[in-house]
């Protein structure tokens, strides 16, 4: 069975490498129109041009810091302006961080994995939610990590933010439970 996401917007953070470029170009070739957003316009246009190569599916490029908050609220509007709704988000794109003993970790370390993978998977669920419901099959993939359940010595920002990642995603799927929006937590796992 092949995919068919003729007509469907998806928006992918994350997009310019590793499991964000791929899952960008599947959707794409699949036929969605990916809304690819990353802080590397570099990696935004290299994949774009092997979603033009593919020949199907298309991309609008958005060189965005996800640390920038406003510009996520700007992001939502910006959809709901062109297309009106959202099918799919992929809320992959995250920071490590340091791999540290927890006490040696600087606040502004501590504080850009926060920013990044918690605040900013907030702000893009409070903008995009609105648009998913207006979708007759909306559907969210938030990306997390064994770190989340684990706590192993050393990666202490990064397991918590990941682990208050899971409990925003578990909450907004039991919010929407009774709707077509379907909310999903993936854990891709080691490469």
């Amino acid at each position: 069975m092949t995919l068919d996401l003729s007509g469907r917007i998806a928006l992918v953070t994350g997009a310019s490498r590793g499991i964000g470029y791929f899952v960008a170009k599947e959707l794409a070739a699949a036929g969605a129109h990916v809304v690819a957003v990353a802080r590397t316009v570099g990696g935004l246009e290299e994949l774009d041009d092997e979603i033009r190569k593919e020949g199907r599916g298309s991309a609008t490029l958005v060189p965005l810091d996800l640390a920038d908050f406003a510009g996520i609220d700007r992001l939502g509007a910006s959809i709901n302006e062109r297309w009106g709704k959202l099918d799919i988000l992929v809320a992959n794109a995250g920071v490590l961080g340091v791999i540290s003993p927890v006490g040696h970790v600087e606040a502004k370390v501590f504080e850009k994995v926060m920013a990044v993978n918690v605040t900013a998977t907030w702000r893009l669920i409070r903008s995009v939610d609105p648009l998913l419901r207006k979708s007759d099959a909306g559907r969210a993939v938030v990306i997390s990590s064994g770190a989340a359940h684990s706590a192993r010595a050393y990666w202490g920002p990064y397991a918590a933010s990941k682990a208050a990642v899971e409990a925003l995603a578990r909450s907004w799927a039991d919010e929407t439970k009774n709707m077509p929006l379907r909310v999903n937590i993936v854990n891709p796992g080691v490469a």
